[in-house]
């Protein structure tokens, strides 16, 4: 970091000048961080739109129209390529909806994307968060291992795992059971079932958003490491490159 060109340091300053832009927002809104959020928005719509150009939109449409034009223009043919013209339309008429006059039209081109997902998704959602996921809860409630002595006992069960195995499957059926409406949740099966899958439930939920709040501290403490190191790297140099011209204009 010491010798680093004025560039990056004009970078540094202005990288920390937007993350305390957006810390600020802790005290309250304010134009500041308004600005930061608004600039994060807009730069970050501008770059995926050119990486959706040169990685989509180029190589998928406009390479496959340019080849289809070029055959039927030397060889008098069509070719399957043509077929692209007609993703090329229902994109167009995407556009119609920043005319408000026209924007009843995007909604054919919508409803076929709606649609079109909509049906390919079906079988990944099936196969993926259904089918599999029966499929990880069907296991063993009795899992052999070599024996082994414990006190007095002989044993060939890996009591670890077993008890695992058993907590997997009495949260799955409790919290089915807490989520079946159709009967009174009432009674030993299904009273004590629901109440347990409300634990079940709420252990999971507060386990996702512990997961969540340590992923956000994770991204406070990468802010912390850049201003201790990279950030006051460049105040130093920017201190001593004032200093430098002070004495020479003194």
């Amino acid at each position: 970091m010491e010798h680093i060109s004025t560039a990056q340091v004009i970078g540094l300053w202005v990288a920390a000048a937007l993350s305390i832009f957006i810390f600020s927002f802790l005290f309250r809104d304010n134009p500041f961080y308004k600005f930061a959020e608004h600039l994060f928005v807009g730069v970050s719509a501008g770059y995926i739109m050119v990486i959706d150009y040169w990685n989509v939109l180029k190589p998928n449409l406009i390479d496959n129209l340019k080849k289809a034009y070029c055959i039927a223009m030397t060889e008098h043919r069509f070719t399957q390529e043509c077929l692209y013209i007609i993703p090329g339309i229902l994109g167009v008429l995407l556009l119609s909806r920043l005319f408000t006059k026209l924007s009843w039209i995007s909604r054919l081109p919508l409803a076929f994307i709606v649609g079109i997902t909509a049906g390919m998704n079906i079988v990944y959602v099936m196969q993926a968060q259904i089918l599999k996921q029966i499929e990880a809860t069907i296991v063993s409630l009795w899992v052999k291992c070599t024996s082994y002595k414990l006190f007095f006992f002989t044993l060939n069960v890996d009591i670890g795992q077993t008890i695992l195995n058993w907590i997997l499957v009495i949260g799955v059926c409790t919290g089915l059971i807490y989520f079946f409406f159709s009967m009174e949740h009432k009674g030993l099966i299904f009273g004590v079932g629901s109440r347990i899958g409300i634990y079940i439930l709420m252990i999971s939920f507060g386990a996702a958003f512990g997961y969540t709040v340590m992923s956000r501290v994770s991204l406070l403490i990468g802010r912390i490491m850049f201003f201790k190191n990279e950030w006051w790297q460049a105040v130093k140099i920017t201190f001593h490159a004032l200093l430098r011209l002070f004495m020479q204009g003194g």
